[in-house]
Order: structure tokens, then sequence, then C-alpha cells
């Protein structure tokens, strides 16, 4: 069986957008869907002293949310093939261990508990920092119009944000649009250089070019854009996000094997108004 779609529900409504997202993932790459809830028992949360058969004595209503959105699925794709997980276990802990097999996790970008002005909620926030798979992110907003985009650094080598984004707006039939943003530093804006910007964006967009040649031929059905622009990545990610189906951006990889989130990609997951996926750097 191919690597699952693993979604986290805590029967908000924000999860059950991530619910309904993670389903059309799934449908979209042939892949089966494992819909997670985590029963976190405190104060007496110790993984290793939870007998077995905790999650049935202590969480009907922990079953009570994962049939509601298993059939919430069924009934919207019938042919899906749906697991669920109840797991006794703070939430962090039970979603890295439900996707140690899997190909990306899902979550709402706030669940139950967390305070109304937060933009992501403390879950998603600690996963998009931790999560050795792609972590998906879903928010409010409208439809996009077909469009997948992904911030690129030029400075850094391709990774897995390029690849991740090519193969999204390939199951999607969609335009994949590369943006790369980048600012005047500090000293140069300091002593006044009159810079050829136009210059300085065709060289930057030919290196962005030649970053994603390879899989532009391994993807030759997808349509690709560029925007290489003088701005702030968060801000021209955050201003695309709008129209978008989808915005990918990069994570740093950590010497556990997981990922770093940086200031970029924590930038975009508090304000992009559409999907954001969290994809890890170079192999």
């Amino acid at each position: 069986m191919s690597a699952p779609i693993v979604v986290g529900t805590d029967g908000s409504a924000a999860a059950g957008r991530a619910v309904d997202w993670a389903a059309g993932e799934a449908a979209l790459r042939h892949r089966p869907l494992h819909i997670v809830h985590a029963a976190e028992i405190w104060p007496y949360q110790v993984r290793r002293f939870v007998p077995p058969d905790a999650a049935e004595r202590t969480s009907p209503a922990g079953h009570a949310v994962l049939l509601e959105a298993e059939s919430r699925v069924l009934e919207r794709r019938p042919g899906l093939r749906v697991t669920t997980a109840l797991v006794v276990n703070a939430t962090p802990d039970a979603l890295r261990d439900e996707t140690e097999k899997a190909f990306e996790l899902v979550l709402g970008h706030r669940g139950h508990g967390g305070f109304a002005g937060l933009l992501l909620g403390s879950v998603g926030l600690r996963m998009a920092g931790q999560t050795a798979v792609p972590l998906v992110i879903v928010r409010d907003g409208a439809a996009g119009r077909g469009e997948v985009v992904v911030g690129h650094d030029v400075a850094e080598e391709p990774g897995e944000a390029l690849r991740y984004a090519f193969e999204a707006a390939a199951v999607r039939g969609a335009r994949l649009r590369v943006v790369h943003a980048w600012q005047l530093s500090v000293d140069m804006a300091e002593a006044g250089y009159a810079l050829d910007e136009e210059r300085l964006n065709d060289e930057r967009r030919a290196r962005v070019i030649e970053a994603y040649a390879p899989l532009h031929e391994r993807y030759p059905l997808v349509d690709v854009a560029n925007d290489v622009l003088v701005g702030h990545p968060v801000s021209e990610l955050t201003r695309v996000s709008r129209t978008a189906d989808l915005v990918v951006v990069g994570a740093h990889p950590h010497r556990w094997g997981l990922s770093r989130l940086g200031s970029i990609g924590h930038g975009v997951i508090h304000h992009a108004e559409c999907p954001v996926a969290v994809v890890g750097g170079p192999r």
C-alpha cells in the first residue's frame, strides 16, 4: 500500500476543513487517508504507563470525532481508502508517531483550545518545525485559480520544496509559479548605491530557471511562470497566496533528520490566505 495522507482532527471547524482538503489530496494522489485523533490524558500522561486499552476506556468523545470525520469523507468520496487512529498521547507526539511512514501530514490552522487571535495553533506551529514529512496547514479562504506557488531562494540549492511543488502542480493540472523576492542589503541602501534592478532581476531570474530546469524536464506538461522582484519574501508570497491553491515553502534540514522552520516559512504559514505546505530542505 502506498504511504498515506495523514490528517489530524479534534472535531473543530478548522480540523473539518483540513480533513476535507486531505481527502481531496488523497484522491488526487491515489493514496489512502489516515485520520488521527489524540486523546490527551492530563496530568498522568506518561507514555510508558498508558495501558493498551486506554483509548477505548477514556475517550468515547474521541471515537465520535473520528467516526464523524470518516463518515464525512466517505459520504463525499465513497471509493477512498480511509483508516482512523485514536492515540492516547500528547498531540504532537501522536502525530509524529502516526506520520513515520506517511507521505504528508495535514492540519487545520488552529483547533479547539487556541486563542481566537492566534493565526496558527500551537500544534501546527510545533509540527511545522519538527515533522520529517511535508506538512500542509489548511487555512480559510476562497478557492484558488488553478495555481501552485513555491518560494525559491537563489542562494540555496534546489531542494524538496521545488520537487514537491512541481508534483503538486502536475497532479492538479495547475500552473506553477516560482517566486523569488530579494531585498537590498542595509549597507547598499545606506550607501545610496544606484543599482540596476532590472539587470539584477534578470540575473536572478536566470538562476531561478536554471534551478528548476531539471524538474521542468521531468514534468514537461506543467506550465511554469516565475516572479523575480524586489520585496520581502513573506510579503510577496502572502500576496500571491490570495489567488493560489497552495503555497509551498522550504524548511531547513535538521541534524536529527527533522526539519527546522525558518523565518520565511514561519511568516508565510501565519499570514498566507490559502493552504501552505512546509517541505524539508535539500536531500
